[in-house]
Protein backbone atom coordinates (compact mmCIF):
# COMPACT_ATOMS: atom_id res chain seq x y z
CA UNK A 1 0.00 0.00 0.00
CA UNK A 2 1.69 3.77 -0.64
CA UNK A 3 2.39 5.47 2.45
CA UNK A 4 3.48 9.31 1.88
CA UNK A 5 3.99 10.36 5.96
CA UNK A 6 2.37 13.42 7.48
CA UNK A 7 2.78 15.70 4.97
CA UNK A 8 1.53 19.65 4.93
CA UNK A 9 -1.94 20.26 4.25
CA UNK A 10 -3.33 23.93 3.41
CA UNK A 11 -6.96 24.98 3.74
CA UNK A 12 -8.62 28.43 3.89
CA UNK A 13 -8.24 29.05 7.35
CA UNK A 14 -5.76 26.37 9.04
CA UNK A 15 -2.11 24.72 8.17
CA UNK A 16 -2.33 21.35 8.79
CA UNK A 17 1.33 20.45 9.41
CA UNK A 18 4.05 17.93 11.47
CA UNK A 19 4.01 19.47 14.93
CA UNK A 20 7.01 20.59 16.12
CA UNK A 21 8.95 21.44 19.84
CA UNK A 22 7.78 24.83 20.03
CA UNK A 23 3.57 24.02 19.47
CA UNK A 24 4.04 22.29 23.30
CA UNK A 25 2.73 25.99 24.85
CA UNK A 26 -0.55 25.79 22.97
CA UNK A 27 -0.54 22.28 22.96
CA UNK A 28 -1.11 22.61 26.57
CA UNK A 29 -2.95 26.21 26.32
CA UNK A 30 -5.46 25.39 23.91
CA UNK A 31 -6.50 21.41 24.58
CA UNK A 32 -4.05 18.96 26.43
CA UNK A 33 -5.45 20.18 30.10
CA UNK A 34 -8.62 20.86 29.04
CA UNK A 35 -10.87 18.32 30.49
CA UNK A 36 -13.64 19.10 28.75
CA UNK A 37 -12.01 18.64 25.56
CA UNK A 38 -9.87 15.70 26.15
CA UNK A 39 -13.05 13.41 27.94
CA UNK A 40 -14.90 14.41 24.65
CA UNK A 41 -11.72 12.83 22.51
CA UNK A 42 -11.33 10.08 25.31
CA UNK A 43 -7.70 11.06 25.87
CA UNK A 44 -5.99 11.86 29.45
CA UNK A 45 -5.14 15.35 30.77
CA UNK A 46 -1.80 16.58 30.65
CA UNK A 47 -1.46 19.30 33.07
CA UNK A 48 2.12 20.48 32.69
CA UNK A 49 4.45 21.28 30.22
CA UNK A 50 6.64 18.57 30.54
CA UNK A 51 3.58 16.08 30.25
CA UNK A 52 2.47 17.85 26.89
CA UNK A 53 6.37 17.53 25.70
CA UNK A 54 6.18 13.51 26.58
CA UNK A 55 3.60 13.15 24.46
CA UNK A 56 5.14 15.76 21.67
CA UNK A 57 8.16 13.65 21.61
CA UNK A 58 5.90 10.06 21.02
CA UNK A 59 4.15 12.09 17.82
CA UNK A 60 7.65 13.39 16.76
CA UNK A 61 9.03 9.99 16.25
CA UNK A 62 6.19 8.79 14.85
CA UNK A 63 7.13 11.08 12.16
CA UNK A 64 10.05 8.48 10.97
CA UNK A 65 7.08 6.14 9.91
CA UNK A 66 5.47 6.78 6.43
CA UNK A 67 2.70 4.59 8.37
CA UNK A 68 2.58 7.89 10.55
CA UNK A 69 -0.14 10.64 9.70
CA UNK A 70 -0.85 13.25 12.90
CA UNK A 71 -1.49 17.14 12.00
CA UNK A 72 -1.10 20.33 14.36
CA UNK A 73 -4.30 22.13 13.13
CA UNK A 74 -2.74 25.35 13.18
CA UNK A 75 -4.99 28.54 12.95
CA UNK A 76 -4.08 31.08 10.46
CA UNK A 77 -5.34 34.07 11.79
CA UNK A 78 -3.06 33.82 15.28
CA UNK A 79 -0.35 31.19 13.65
CA UNK A 80 -1.23 28.94 16.86
CA UNK A 81 -1.91 25.24 17.49
CA UNK A 82 -5.16 25.12 18.62
CA UNK A 83 -6.45 21.36 17.81
CA UNK A 84 -4.97 17.95 15.81
CA UNK A 85 -6.14 15.48 13.33
CA UNK A 86 -4.56 12.60 13.23
CA UNK A 87 -5.19 8.55 11.14
CA UNK A 88 -5.10 6.82 14.76
CA UNK A 89 -5.52 3.83 13.46
CA UNK A 90 -3.91 2.55 9.95
CA UNK A 91 -4.63 -1.00 8.66
CA UNK A 92 -2.40 -1.18 5.24
CA UNK A 93 -3.61 -4.84 4.94
CA UNK A 94 -6.93 -3.26 4.02
CA UNK A 95 -6.26 0.07 3.00
CA UNK A 96 -8.06 1.58 5.69
CA UNK A 97 -7.56 4.14 8.41
CA UNK A 98 -9.54 5.70 11.39
CA UNK A 99 -9.31 9.66 11.44
CA UNK A 100 -9.46 11.26 15.31
CA UNK A 101 -9.42 14.75 15.66
CA UNK A 102 -9.78 17.47 18.98
CA UNK A 103 -10.16 21.21 18.75
CA UNK A 104 -9.29 23.52 21.55
CA UNK A 105 -13.04 24.68 23.09
CA UNK A 106 -12.23 28.35 22.66
CA UNK A 107 -12.72 27.55 18.70
CA UNK A 108 -15.31 25.57 19.17
CA UNK A 109 -18.43 26.26 16.85
CA UNK A 110 -16.24 28.02 13.89
CA UNK A 111 -16.02 24.78 11.91
CA UNK A 112 -12.27 24.22 12.44
CA UNK A 113 -12.55 20.13 12.74
CA UNK A 114 -15.32 19.89 10.07
CA UNK A 115 -12.76 22.12 7.75
CA UNK A 116 -9.88 20.02 8.44
CA UNK A 117 -12.13 16.26 8.48
CA UNK A 118 -12.75 17.40 4.70
CA UNK A 119 -9.12 18.64 3.49
CA UNK A 120 -7.88 15.62 5.07
CA UNK A 121 -10.17 12.86 3.26
CA UNK A 122 -9.28 14.85 0.11
CA UNK A 123 -5.65 14.92 0.03
CA UNK A 124 -5.67 10.97 1.42
CA UNK A 125 -7.86 9.96 -1.27
CA UNK A 126 -5.42 12.00 -3.87
CA UNK A 127 -1.77 10.94 -2.20
CA UNK A 128 -1.79 7.16 -0.39
CA UNK A 129 -3.24 4.34 -1.26
CA UNK A 130 -6.06 4.40 1.69
CA UNK A 131 -8.93 2.92 -0.19
CA UNK A 132 -11.72 3.73 2.99
CA UNK A 133 -11.52 6.13 5.82
CA UNK A 134 -13.41 5.53 9.08
CA UNK A 135 -14.18 7.33 12.34
CA UNK A 136 -16.86 7.23 15.18
CA UNK A 137 -17.76 9.11 18.46
CA UNK A 138 -19.63 8.32 21.24
CA UNK A 139 -23.34 8.78 21.30
CA UNK A 140 -22.89 11.36 23.85
CA UNK A 141 -20.38 13.40 22.09
CA UNK A 142 -22.44 15.94 20.29
CA UNK A 143 -20.05 17.96 18.80
CA UNK A 144 -18.06 15.46 17.05
CA UNK A 145 -21.04 14.03 15.89
CA UNK A 146 -22.37 16.99 14.29
CA UNK A 147 -18.63 17.20 12.47
CA UNK A 148 -18.94 13.75 10.92
CA UNK A 149 -22.97 14.49 10.07
CA UNK A 150 -21.97 17.21 8.19
CA UNK A 151 -18.95 15.36 6.34
CA UNK A 152 -18.57 13.49 3.60
CA UNK A 153 -18.28 10.57 5.20
CA UNK A 154 -21.85 8.50 5.77
CA UNK A 155 -23.11 6.06 8.58
CA UNK A 156 -22.10 2.48 9.09
CA UNK A 157 -22.60 0.15 11.13
CA UNK A 158 -19.22 -1.28 12.21
CA UNK A 159 -15.28 -0.02 11.47
CA UNK A 160 -12.30 -1.99 11.66
CA UNK A 161 -11.28 -0.87 15.22
CA UNK A 162 -14.41 -2.82 16.43
CA UNK A 163 -14.70 -5.58 13.51
CA UNK A 164 -10.85 -6.69 14.76
CA UNK A 165 -11.49 -6.87 18.57
CA UNK A 166 -14.74 -9.10 17.23
CA UNK A 167 -16.45 -6.64 18.71
CA UNK A 168 -19.78 -4.46 17.96
CA UNK A 169 -20.16 -0.99 18.65
CA UNK A 170 -21.91 -0.33 22.24
CA UNK A 171 -22.70 3.42 22.44
CA UNK A 172 -20.71 4.24 19.35
CA UNK A 173 -21.79 5.97 16.12
CA UNK A 174 -19.63 5.02 13.11
CA UNK A 175 -18.82 6.39 9.89
CA UNK A 176 -16.93 5.65 6.92
CA UNK A 177 -16.19 7.20 3.40
CA UNK A 178 -14.54 5.26 0.80
CA UNK A 179 -12.41 6.37 -2.07
CA UNK A 180 -14.66 5.58 -5.07
CA UNK A 181 -17.77 6.79 -3.23
CA UNK A 182 -15.69 9.82 -2.33
CA UNK A 183 -14.76 10.18 -5.93
CA UNK A 184 -18.45 10.49 -6.89
CA UNK A 185 -19.37 12.91 -4.46
CA UNK A 186 -16.29 15.10 -4.73
CA UNK A 187 -15.77 15.04 -8.95
CA UNK A 188 -15.99 18.68 -9.29
CA UNK A 189 -14.07 19.54 -5.97
CA UNK A 190 -10.06 18.49 -5.05
CA UNK A 191 -9.08 21.52 -3.74
CA UNK A 192 -5.81 21.16 -6.09
CA UNK A 193 -4.82 17.51 -4.62
CA UNK A 194 -3.82 15.68 -7.41
CA UNK A 195 -2.62 11.71 -7.66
Amino acid sequence: MKHCGTQTIQTPRLILRRFVPEDSACILRFWAADLQVQQEYGEPVYETLEAVRGLLRTYLAGYAQLDFYRWAVILREINQNIGQIAFCKVWSDCATAEIEYCIGADFWGNGYAGEALDHVIAWAFSYTGFAKLEAYHCAANLKSGRVLQKSVMHRTENIERFRRAGESPEGEICYCIEKERYAEIRKDTDYGYRN
